[in-house]
């Protein structure tokens, strides 16, 4: 049995999310393998919307086992708001949930360290969710990072203060007396924050590797779930505007602790558009009148931050890239139906630079090259679309040159935010 993967293949805010639920009757175990409460993966289905930021979008399935992996990291503060949201919703998240003893956690200091470094940028921010991720993984790779099995440990409270100590003394402290976090002064956020280790310690904390290879071995169906997008990662995304873990499906093989060789189909989920959240190159960025309409159109604000998105136009060489390093077997398009209002939609096909004319990004910085587009007429009313056929003549139009130019094929179409609103042509 092998291990299929749904990732992102633009700058994240894919609905990745909606992939997972959709596919998720499928699957035996989802398991999210990177990324922490920087990552919001909405799912709407019986008229409510729900937001995950952690837990794997197949928890609304409870006859389905979510894994968060040891590639993660966790929030306990916010991990503790949404599995009451869960619970909330009638079910029982603690029947389906199992966590990786090797997560790390992301201590309510690592927040206050990532919006002090993030002011300290000046105008030259990242556009960091401030949720504390970068430094909670930069502690992981300085070894000195507090791992989820260290909250059964008699010293857990001792390395605790240990690092919070640590951190603060690179502060200010004017600042520090001064720093909210989610709302919260810092001691109000420790406390809740303390709260969510009780709740985790009553978790099934195992040793998630062990459960995913074993569950293998026995031919369960399991499928990865990836956060952000693939020119987000740490790597191969626009550095150093990107997020600080893999995002590929690479981060998949060390974030679950899964062989190679393992990796099956592999789900690449685009948007029939672009957007971006933050600061960074945006080759096809949309910057008139018309990006407001499509930021508003298609509700481009961030379910994680709220912060409104960067809007664009389809970049083709940057999702071919993006293909080429994941070995996407089948792409997911999601949003066309949000381009039913426009008039015109343009798909860059290439970029240019001089004479020269590149098909794949040859830098990260994306400067001097200008997008060379195809425009197409838009096409209306597909919320109700639930087979391939029916699509309208210039959807297909765009979604064939797609294929032409990317030379994988989509098999299947999201047409609208709901979990029934998606065509599975190939899947």
């Amino acid at each position: 049995m092998k291990v299929d993967v749904v990732l992102g293949l633009q700058w994240g805010d894919e609905g990745k999310g909606k992939v997972v639920d959709a596919l998720a009757p499928e699957y035996d175990i989802i398991a999210r393998f990177q990324g922490g409460p920087n990552a919001g993966h909405t799912i709407h289905f019986n008229g409510n919307k729900y937001i995950l930021h952690i837990i794997p979008s197949g928890i609304f399935h409870e006859d389905i086992i979510n894994v968060i992996g040891n590639g993660t990291v966790i929030d306990p503060a916010l991990f503790l708001e949404e599995f009451s949201m869960i619970e909330h919703a009638g079910l029982s998240p603690a029947n389906n949930l199992l966590i990786s003893k090797r997560a790390h956690l992301i201590l309510p200091s690592h927040k206050v360290m990532d919006i002090y470094q993030e002011n300290k940028r000046g105008n030259k921010v990242i556009g960091s969710t401030l949720k504390g991720i970068g430094p909670a993984y930069g502690d992981k790779y300085l070894r000195k990072g507090i791992r989820i099995e260290d909250i059964f440990a008699r010293d857990f409270f001792n390395k605790y203060k240990e690092l919070k100590d640590q951190h603060f003394q690179s502060l200010d402290p004017i600042f520090l007396k001064e720093i909210r976090l989610e709302g919260y002064t810092f001691d109000e956020y420790e406390t809740k924050w303390f709260q969510g280790i009780e709740l985790l310690k009553k978790c099934n904390i195992i040793t998630t590797e062990i459960f995913l290879n074993k569950a293998l071995q026995e031919n369960k169906r399991i499928l990865a779930e990836g956060a952000q997008g693939s020119l987000l990662d740490i790597d191969f995304g626009s550095y150093p505007y990107v997020t600080s873990s893999h995002t590929t499906t690479g981060g998949a093989i060390v974030g679950l602790g899964i062989p190679p060789q393992r990796i099956g189909r592999v789900y690449g989920v685009f948007k029939a558009y672009c957007t971006r959240v933050g600061n960074g190159p945006f080759p096809t960025e949309i910057t008139s009148s018309e990006a407001t309409k499509l930021r508003d159109l298609g509700h481009e604000y961030g379910s994680t931050t709220g912060r409104p998105r960067r809007v664009g136009w389809l970049d083709l060489p940057a999702l071919r890239y993006a293909i080429m390093i994941n070995g996407v077997t089948d792409l997911v398009m999601t949003k066309a139906d949000i381009l039913s209002d426009l008039e015109t939609i343009k798909v860059c096909f290439a970029y240019k630079s001089g004479e020269k004319e590149y098909t794949l990004p040859v830098s990260s910085s994306f400067e001097d090259f200008m997008p060379q587009y195809k425009s197409f007429p838009s096409w209306k009313n597909i919320e109700n679309i639930r087979q391939f056929s029916q699509l309208p003549s210039t959807l297909f139009e765009f979604i064939h040159f797609i294929e032409s130019q990317i030379e994988v094929k989509i098999s299947g179409i999201s047409t609208g935010p709901d979990r029934e609103q998606i065509i599975k042509k190939n899947i």
